[in-house]
């Protein structure tokens, strides 16, 4: 079956970086149209962080992370990345990978087919 699975996740101060991994299994990796990672705070819905076409032609950034975020993908590892610089106190989440066979609105968590169990991000000031 279908498994999305993280890693990466930890706690660093503010200014530093980590960078997640979404390990994909169970499909053939074309055949999701978009990979994404979204995140959740307590309390808080869950917002879309970055997304990108697994043609690798697309991407797209939440505003608040463009210029410190960067995601990317590995085809032939079906493996997807999301390099976190200039870590805020604010961007302390839960963050969840997720697959999309078709979406519109990459950003949007209702369009995604495939969740992972999810990796927490914490930033101290």
């Amino acid at each position: 079956q279908v498994q999305l699975v993280e890693s990466g996740g930890g706690s660093v101060q503010a200014g530093g970086s980590l960078r997640l991994s979404c390990a994909a299994s169970g499909y053939t990796y074309s055949s999701m149209l978009w990979m994404g990672y979204f995140r959740q705070a307590p309390g808080q819905e869950r917002e879309g962080v970055a997304a990108i076409s697994t043609s690798g032609r697309s991407t797209y950034y939440l505003d608040s992370v463009k210029g410190r975020f960067t995601i990317s993908q590995d085809n032939a590892r079906n493996t997807v990345y999301l390099q976190m610089n200039s870590l805020k106190p604010e961007d302390t989440a839960m963050y969840y990978c997720a697959a999309a066979r078709s979406t519109s609105w990459p950003l949007k968590p209702y369009g995604y087919n495939y969740w992972g169990q999810g990796t927490q991000v914490t930033v101290s000031s």
